[in-house]
């Protein structure tokens, strides 16, 4: 399946307070823990932590998958929806993992030794993994986040 894109993977992931580049998975969660804050927390709305926890549990293991198995990460893109965070990862590889459509327990075509896409299963929805027409791919997700109980 090809993507088309406008223009090519951004490798500066866009804040408020301008650009903060994403090159690792510790430089990626602190980009989403900045976005959680700014562009979807309100004085009136916050996060639960334990959602929190899972977005970043999910950050790492989408950007440590680009960079030990994507060929290098090639863009990180962060965005606030009503429901949650909307995760955008483009690595260098074509390939498509023959897990991308597994249940969240290790499928039976599951021939890697980690846990990371099972756990990405779980944790994220609305999964969708497509090859980039300039090569490479690209893995979006959606991690839920509900409001705090008010207290």
């Amino acid at each position: 399946m090809d993507t088309t894109e406008a223009a090519g993977p951004a490798l500066f992931a866009p804040t408020r307070a301008g650009t903060s580049p994403v090159t690792s998975p510790a430089t990626a969660r602190a980009h989403t823990q900045r976005v959680v804050c700014e562009g979807w927390e309100s004085p009136s709305r916050r996060a639960r932590p334990e959602d929190v926890i899972d977005l970043l549990l999910v950050v790492s293991e989408l950007v440590t998958n680009a960079i030990r198995h994507g060929g290098g990460l090639a863009g990180f893109e962060v965005t606030p929806a009503e429901d949650g965070v909307r995760l955008t990862v483009h690595d260098h590889s074509d390939v498509i993992p023959d897990v991308a459509l597994g249940n969240g327990a290790f499928p039976r075509g599951h021939r890697g030794n980690g846990y990371g896409w099972p756990l990405v299963i779980r944790l994220a929805r609305e999964i969708c993994v497509d090859r980039r027409r300039t090569g490479g791919k690209t893995i979006s997700v959606l991690v839920p986040l509900r409001p705090s109980p008010a207290g």
